[in-house]
């Protein structure tokens, strides 16, 4: 399977793969621009709790910092808080039905918890929020300006 196409200025960052004039200007005309934003205001259905709306505005402001968090992920960033949530909610019941010893109970917990973990941990790669997912970014920096040849000055031509 190809791995996903990567932006430009991170293959140009890279400097493993030659790209002609023409190449350049096409994948720059393909890739979409999307602005980072200085701030994102988190969506209307987690505003009516403050805890979720203090955490959104603080990984967002993290994720803003990185510049890889537009406006457009505002409600991936949000289902992740919500799921999140649910999972904490669930592992406290399950806690609550151990220290009860409440068999029956603990296996119906289980599972919705269980679903809940894998929804934070999907939402959360996909905000680079894990360490795997992290380690796949790449933040694109500039080239490292080209050292002057020192045999230069015995080139016939300069």
């Amino acid at each position: 399977m190809a791995s996903p196409r990567q932006p430009l200025a991170l293959v140009q960052a890279k400097g493993r793969k030659h790209l002609t004039k023409a190449e350049i200007e096409a994948r720059q005309a393909e890739e979409l621009k999307v602005p980072i934003p200085s701030a994102i205001k988190p969506p209307d259905y987690i505003a009516d709790a403050p805890k979720l709306v203090e955490e959104f505005n603080d990984i967002a402001e993290k994720l803003i910092a990185l510049k890889i968090m537009t406006e457009l992920d505002a409600d991936s960033l949000a289902r992740y808080l919500l799921a999140k949530q649910n999972y904490l909610q669930y592992t406290s019941l399950l806690n609550n039905a151990i220290r009860k010893n409440k068999v029956a109970e603990m296996a119906t917990i289980q599972t919705m918890q269980d679903k809940a973990f894998k929804q934070v941990r999907a939402a959360a790669s996909d905000l680079g929020l894990t360490i795997s997912s992290r380690c796949k970014l790449v933040v694109p920096q500039a080239p490292a300006a080209k050292k002057e040849n020192k045999f230069k000055r015995f080139d016939s031509n300069g």
